[in-house]
């Protein structure tokens, strides 16, 4: 799959797999199309830190952001999610295909603490596509902070 989400990776010399996987509604969709646990299915969340300021979160699948932990490691009072449009603008890529890996501008990418040695997959900047690799190397090629951001997923 030419794109810039797998340009990115290339460039950047990280062993990836691109899996395509046909339309999901859900992560627990994703995981089961993907064959993986949905803790492996890193969802990736742009959050507005200030005027066009943003960070990307990565967050396992079966979890959410605790955000007192988020704005204490930023060291901000206030983060905001931006809309479908501005997240798109400002990483080039439509919500539900997000990725850190060739954004329009490369923001601070944060992540959960429980990605460390973990296969993981994330999105590819393109619907019904996955990008597999070792949860590491994501980390050290994002230049992560890596911290403990998440709290489990509630009961629905």
């Amino acid at each position: 799959m030419p794109g810039s989400a797998t340009d990115a990776l290339d460039s950047a010399a990280v062993a990836h797999q691109v899996i395509r996987h046909g339309p999901v509604g859900s992560v627990a969709e994703g995981a089961a199309a993907l064959g993986v646990a949905v803790a492996d299915v890193v969802k990736t969340i742009v959050i507005r830190r200030g005027e066009n300021d943003y960070v990307f979160v990565l967050v396992p699948g079966d979890r959410v952001i605790s955000w007192p932990k988020l704005r204490a490691l930023l060291g901000v009072n206030r983060l905001s999610l931006p809309d479908a449009g501005t997240a798109k603008d400002v990483t080039g890529y439509e919500r539900g295909t997000i990725t850190p890996f060739g954004s329009t501008t490369a923001w601070p990418v944060v992540a959960d603490e429980r990605i460390h040695g973990r296969k993981i997959t994330l999105g590819a900047g393109e619907r019904g596509v996955a990008i597999a690799l070792a949860g590491d190397d994501a980390l050290t090629a994002l230049d992560a902070t890596v911290a403990d951001v998440t709290e489990p997923e509630p009961p629905r």
